[in-house]
């Protein structure tokens, strides 16, 4: 007996060899996928045969393809068995199932694109969408800028499917110059003081290579001169000896405005070069979910009633909880670029949004990662 129980798993190794969280293990075991083999029965915990781990990467890789939990349930009964033709059958069952969907999708996504292509917006002009934009010159502080840049660089794209996220939007209304960046996982908007520009709001998207060309030129307190002529834009010195100038891209920007329309949440304040050494030695959970952007480790927040923000580990949670990426938040932190920083948290899967106390109109979102089953 004592050769067995040595040979058990508990929920927190299964969690890591399988790939599975220790709350998807729960979820599994309370419906009937994947019973442990022993449940405490003072403390509840559950341990798991060592035969079940291959169960559990195999339960994992059907969850990632969105089989449901009732043919889960089914492959798992007759993944040991003999006759294949029923686990077979599942997986060709539901692989079509996919590919309705996908088709479905292309449909509905088909009709929104012509829904776009019929949408105008006369108060906006977008650089790159129109041949007919007069020349624009406006003064931006070269710190401000250098700073804006700096604050949101971190959040660009660098997939090339998405094109549209591959630059950083240059929003020019009134005397205000905004940054903006996303890469569907995280967004950041920062601002710079600008004057001389009366006209309609321009948005302009300036490709990420070209905007880390404007900011190599900011290397001192003076200001500098935007220009922006047809699809065009350049950025020089107040001596005009040093330039950087190239195209906009030829793409039109979300409107970044609803993505940061949210409901306020709980600030708590935030020691940063401390929460960042607790970031980089406290636990952590493997990705689970590419498409919540958690390609790497995520960090499980808790914030107690005494606004104190604490690391979770795996077997300790709480249906507050958030997690998020953590090279993602780590990012975010230096890009707030402030020893003090605020983390705004409203529901769990709500966007996190870490603000600087001194400029309310310089923040990032970062995107949850799920945590549940």
């Amino acid at each position: 007996m004592r050769g067995v129980e040595n040979e058990m798993r508990s929920i927190g190794e299964t969690a890591r060899d399988s790939g599975l969280s220790v709350s998807a293990l729960r979820f599994y075991d309370g419906a009937g996928v994947l019973v442990p083999v022993v449940v405490d029965p003072a403390s509840g915990y559950r341990w798991y045969g060592p035969e079940q781990v291959e169960e559990a990467r195999l339960l994992a890789r059907l969850r990632r393809a969105g089989m449901p939990v009732a043919d889960i349930r089914l492959v798992l009964a007759g993944w040991a068995g003999a006759d294949t033709d029923l686990v077979r059958g599942l997986l060709r069952a539901h692989l079509l199932r996919l590919e309705r969907g996908l088709s479905d999708a292309r449909s509905e996504l088909s009709a929104v694109r012509a829904l776009l292509e019929r949408r105008e917006n006369p108060m906006i002009t977008s650089i790159g969408t129109s041949n007919a934009t007069p020349t624009t010159r406006l003064t931006v502080s070269g710190p401000e800028l250098a700073a804006a840049l700096d604050a949101v660089r971190f959040a660009v794209s660098a997939d090339p499917e998405l094109p549209v996220l591959g630059g950083i939007l240059f929003d020019i209304d009134g005397g205000a110059l905004r940054v903006v960046a996303t890469d569907r996982y995280r967004l950041a908007v920062a601002r710079a003081g600008a004057t001389g520009h009366t006209g309609p709001r321009l948005q302009l998207l300036v490709p990420a290579p070209l905007a880390d060309a404007m900011r190599a030129l900011l290397s001192d307190d003076a200001p500098v001169l935007l220009t922006v002529d047809g699809d065009r834009v350049a950025l020089e010195t107040e001596t005009a000896d040093r330039q950087a100038a190239g195209r906009c891209l030829g793409h039109e920007f979300p409107d970044y405005r609803r993505l940061v329309s949210l409901p306020a949440g709980r600030r708590v304040p935030i020691d940063v070069p401390a929460f960042r050494e607790a970031l980089e030695t406290g636990p952590v959970r493997p990705a689970e979910r590419e498409q919540d952007g958690a390609t790497g480790d995520v960090s499980v927040l808790r914030v107690s009633d005494g606004d104190e923000v604490s690391l979770c580990d795996d077997d300790d949670e709480d249906p507050a909880d958030v997690g998020l990426n953590r090279t993602f938040l780590l990012d975010a932190l230096a890009a707030g670029d402030r020893d003090r920083l605020i983390l705004e948290l409203g529901a769990p899967k709500a966007p996190v949004v870490i603000r600087r106390p001194d400029d309310e109109e310089s923040f990032s979102l970062l995107m949850p990662v799920r945590l549940d089953g």
